[in-house]
């Protein structure tokens, strides 16, 4: 039977405005590096080199990562602001992630990051080993300790050439840094999780694509 590359469509969750600004701006990346435009072969290569750098911080890809105005307040603190640092980690993410695919987008609308673990977990040799890296990302107690999680999974996700929504992403990294955020997207990205597991598990992902392309707190 075909290994899937993408979680069953019945869990798919809308994005917000910012989410889909960001997803618009990645999918325009993607569209161009799978068609070898060399423009964006440099780009995602700067984005990649500034993975885990703080937001503003490379002023050669601030072209890319600047938020638009619209999602900014009208003040800024001298400090980036939550959707700097969310729009920053999801592109550069995603430049990790696209890095050895070529032929296909690591970006796809609609598919959440827990859905997206699920499946890593499903098709790897020990499923409790990727487990356990979402449970310690699930317990991250800051934004910065959180990513550096998610950037080892990302990686993970490319090997295994499993895509994700880049937009969604972006929007559960914003809402992360809000008060209780950390507490919500735990519990978002555990419940995709276990959703996805159990529609891996008993076969239902009749509506996904063939290709060979828990939940971060522990629960009983």
């Amino acid at each position: 039977m075909s290994q899937t590359n993408t979680p069953a469509r019945a869990a798919i969750r809308r994005r917000r405005p910012f989410g889909d600004d960001v997803a618009k701006d990645v999918a325009k990346l993607q569209s161009a590096f799978i068609n070898d435009a060399p423009a964006a072969i440099a780009t995602l290569a700067r984005l990649r080199a500034a993975a885990g750098t703080l937001a503003g911080s490379r002023l050669d890809i601030l072209g890319v990562t600047a938020v638009p105005t619209e999602f900014l307040p009208r003040r800024l603190a001298d400090d980036p602001e939550p959707v700097e640092h969310a729009r920053h980690a999801a592109l550069t993410l995603y430049a990790v992630h696209q890095q050895s695919s070529h032929d296909r987008g690591m970006h796809r609308d609609g598919y959440g990051f827990g859905q997206a673990v699920a499946l890593l977990a499903a098709q790897s040799p020990s499923k409790e080993a990727v487990r356990r890296r979402f449970v310690a990302m699930g317990t991250a107690a800051t934004f910065a300790e959180a990513l550096h999680h998610c950037r080892g999974l990302v990686r993970l996700l490319r090997d295994k050439r499993i895509a994700l929504d880049y937009g969604l992403l972006a929007d559960d990294l914003r809402e992360f840094q809000a008060p209780g955020g950390p507490d919500k997207i735990r519990s978002l990205w555990g419940r995709e999780y276990h959703r996805t597991t159990d529609t891996t598990t008993t076969g239902t992902d009749a509506d996904a694509d063939t290709t060979d392309s828990d939940s971060p707190k522990d629960q009983p």
